[in-house]
């Protein structure tokens, strides 16, 4: 046996929860991997969820759904994500949002390689607009 097999052994699952809860929600939950007696996938859900699936407010996972999410595949108000779905922003390789800024991007103002909107500055489309309301995101 090697060890890499004894640590998958007993890397089966981790879940914790804060004390401290918001309006029923906890204020942290960690949940990775599948719940021991049912053998279902563990999802993350309060304030600041962190996991491989996770819901709440706060999302850092693999696949995460919230107001802010850090994810692999994130939907949220704002999302950083491989690939991003935001509603006012997106970042990500893939990203579409009211405002989506990524290698592959859609969205009404866009900054990308390739991508389709209203305003897009990409190697082949130069919108002053678009290069203008992204300098006033830095401002």
């Amino acid at each position: 046996m090697k060890l890499t097999d004894l640590f998958l052994i007993h890397w089966v699952s981790y879940e914790w929860k804060s004390s401290l809860a918001v309006f029923g929600f906890p204020l942290i939950h960690i949940a990775v991997g599948k719940d021991r007696e049912t053998g279902r996938l563990l999802v993350a859900r309060g304030v600041i969820a962190i996991g491989q699936f996770a819901v709440g407010l706060v999302t850092i996972s693999q696949f995460g759904i919230g107001l802010i999410s850090v994810a692999q595949f994130g939907i949220g108000l704002l999302s950083v994500a491989q690939l991003s779905l935001g509603l006012v922003f997106a970042l990500g390789q893939f990203a579409a949002g009211l405002t989506a800024i990524g290698q592959f991007a859609v969205g009404q103002y866009v900054l990308c390689q390739i991508g389709f909107g209203n305003f897009v500055w990409s190697q082949i489309h130069h919108d002053p607009a678009a290069l203008d309301y992204f300098r006033s995101l830095l401002q």
